[in-house]
């Protein structure tokens, strides 16, 4: 645990760390002195030599003085190791959260990332605000009154080390126990915190199909877990705690009969009795203090251990020589990926180029997203090559790499800011003229007119405030701004009500205008406008040409092209007198 706090920590921090443990030692065989010297004091004072009790008492007064000192300065120096060790963690955990693979972030991530950088966090800075002086007391402290028992009477001092093995056993024990059961209850913990943002990201659904008042099972299930954890943890680990107090207290009991005994015999007389079952007391008390210490010790350890396997998770790999692009073309080059055993795309060659827009269609599951996300390099390829103006995105520096690239999914999150913070996402640095264009030309001036405090009108959380075709406008004003040669689009109109999807259709337009644009078409409207067209099918392509070639060629395209001729045409029938869209489509 002292090692992994130390390699945890920053330089200063580690100093910090090492002064404070060191005085920490110091700090508990002075107490241990304190208690020991006691027994001389207790010797003279009994029987009458007050001259030889006076000289000892200012011994006592001596050391506890150097002890009070040093205590203060070793509480100060905890406080400011718990203090860096915190804004060493976040800041570690924050710059290799950033590094990793975008695809790292699924929605699972949620609960166990945010419960390891709060709560995880408290619990390591924990240790050396609080645990590590009474921890190291509870073991320097005996150790040190036994050694100096031994000075007095050699019986004494073995009788207490008798139970010693047992007892470190028993702490051991009890230790692993506590250790093996915080991880299930932290599991328990990470999903149920999870399970309840996504309860309360998800209400307008549950809602709907009226299912608020009662919750829903995932999250029942989680909570279920969560007090299942704790109560196992509870059951398992109290046996042990009590087992190894039991211990403390049979070392103590041995002394106490085996002192007695001797004083009985006339071995000892009753003043230097009494003084060391003092010190048997001191031996005992800090060991009973270690069993709830040792508990809390572990789930700190469990914590560092959990934010070491974060780290420990390979980063995006940085180019040492990065290189740059030379247009905006990209190229499929036998490329292989699969999310662990699931092969997704097998072999997959094709070329999108500068300028032109290349539409990917197929059944769901065929790999389109995962296309678009190969391109941002979410993800690295297993085998084969993604390219970007003959380079491979590997490559590329992550910076360069994302700067080239406009991303604009279905799904839109936007942060809990203004409309105009949101939409400056796109370009920090962007003049508030541009801002303006940005959102004019995404139709976000239209949302901004209607609402209050217009482009300084806050979106909520996850852009709560706005409904899904504004977000999706936000979204496209961002990508405006952000001016990248190469759009990506997981096609963002499909769930779209006839107005909003006029007003996005027409931001996607001032949003594509000179990009290489590669987008999952779903819509015959996008397939048809496409220059290129990549039929998937189950991770293979299947076919690929312009809409009239495919047509032509009468594969699995054209299949594709009447079912939803036909499908539109019934649509447009049944709405008859209705505002509708012929070209609506779904995938």
């Amino acid at each position: 645990m002292i090692r992994a706090l130390l390699t945890a920590g920053g330089p200063g921090t580690v100093r910090i760390l090492r002064w404070n443990l060191a005085g920490l030692v110091v700090e508990a065989v002075l107490m241990g002195l304190g208690f020991t010297l006691l027994v001389p004091f207790f010797d003279a004072f009994l029987i009458g030599d007050l001259g030889v009790a006076g000289r000892w008492l200012a011994v006592i007064a001596g050391v506890f003085a150097v002890y009070v000192v040093l205590r203060f300065r070793t509480q100060l120096a905890g406080y400011r190791a718990a203090v860096g060790l915190a804004g060493t963690l976040f800041s570690r955990l924050g710059d290799h959260i950033a590094r990793l693979p975008l695809g790292w972030f699924a929605t699972d991530r949620v609960g166990p990332v945010g419960r390891l950088t709060s709560q995880g966090v408290i619990d390591v800075m924990g240790v050396p605000a609080h645990l590590l002086r009474p921890v190291i007391t509870a073991f320097v402290t005996p150790a040190t009154v036994v050694a100096v028992m031994f000075l007095f009477d050699w019986r004494l001092a073995a009788a207490a080390l008798v139970t010693a093995p047992l007892a470190a056993l028993t702490y051991r024990w009890s230790g692993r126990l506590v250790q093996r059961t915080d991880r299930r209850s932290d599991a328990a913990g990470a999903e149920a915190a999870g399970r309840i943002v996504e309860f309360a990201q998800k209400q307008p659904v549950l809602r709907a199909f009226g299912r608020a008042a009662e919750g829903y099972r995932q999250l029942d299930a989680a909570l279920r877990e969560q007090r299942a954890a704790g109560r196992v943890q509870i059951l398992t680990v109290a046996p042990a705690l009590a087992a190894f107090v039991l211990v403390v207290q049979l070392a103590f009991t041995i002394i106490l009969l085996f002192g007695v005994n001797l004083a009985l015999g006339g071995e000892i007389d009753l003043p230097e009795l009494l003084a060391l079952l003092v010190l048997a007391v001191r031996y005992v008390e800090p060991l009973i203090a270690a069993a709830d210490l040792g508990g809390a010790l572990r789930i700190s350890g469990n914590s560092l251990e959990r934010m070491n396997e974060l780290l420990s998770t390979a980063p995006l790999a940085e180019p040492v020589r990065p290189a740059h692009p030379s247009d905006s073309a990209i190229v499929f080059d036998d490329v292989h990926f699969a999310y662990g055993a699931e092969k997704v795309l097998k072999g997959v060659s094709f070329t999108a180029p500068q300028r032109k827009m290349t539409a990917i269609v197929g059944s769901s599951g065929s790999g389109k997203t995962t296309i678009l996300r190969l391109i941002a390099r979410f993800w690295d390829v297993n085998a084969g090559q993604v390219g970007i103006g003959g380079t491979d995105v590997r490559d590329i520096a992550n910076e360069d790499l994302m700067a080239r690239i406009s991303v604009v999914f279905q799904d839109v999150y936007l942060f809990d800011g203004t409309i105009e913070e949101n939409i400056r996402l796109g370009r920090e640095n962007a003049s508030d003229r541009e801002v303006s264009e940005a959102a004019r030309l995404a139709c976000v001036d239209e949302i901004a007119a209607r609402l209050p405090a217009g482009m300084a009108s806050r979106v909520g959380e996850g852009g709560a405030a706005l409904s899904g075709g504004e977000r999706q406008r936000v979204s496209i004003a961002r990508a405006i701004l952000k001016d990248a040669p190469i759009v990506l689009l997981d096609e963002a109109t499909a769930a779209l009500d006839p107005m909003n999807e006029a007003a996005v259709q027409q931001a996607l337009r001032a949003l594509t205008r000179e990009k290489t644009l590669v987008v999952v078409a779903h819509r015959l409207q996008t397939v048809r406008s496409a220059d290129r067209i990549i039929v998937l099918d189950k991770g293979r392509i299947t076919e690929q040409g312009s809409h009239d070639e495919l047509l032509a060629a009468e594969g699995r395209y054209a299949g594709f092209w009447n079912e939803r001729l036909r499908a539109a045409g019934w649509r447009l029938a049944a709405n008859a007198g209705h505002e509708g869209n012929p070209n609506d489509g779904s995938n």
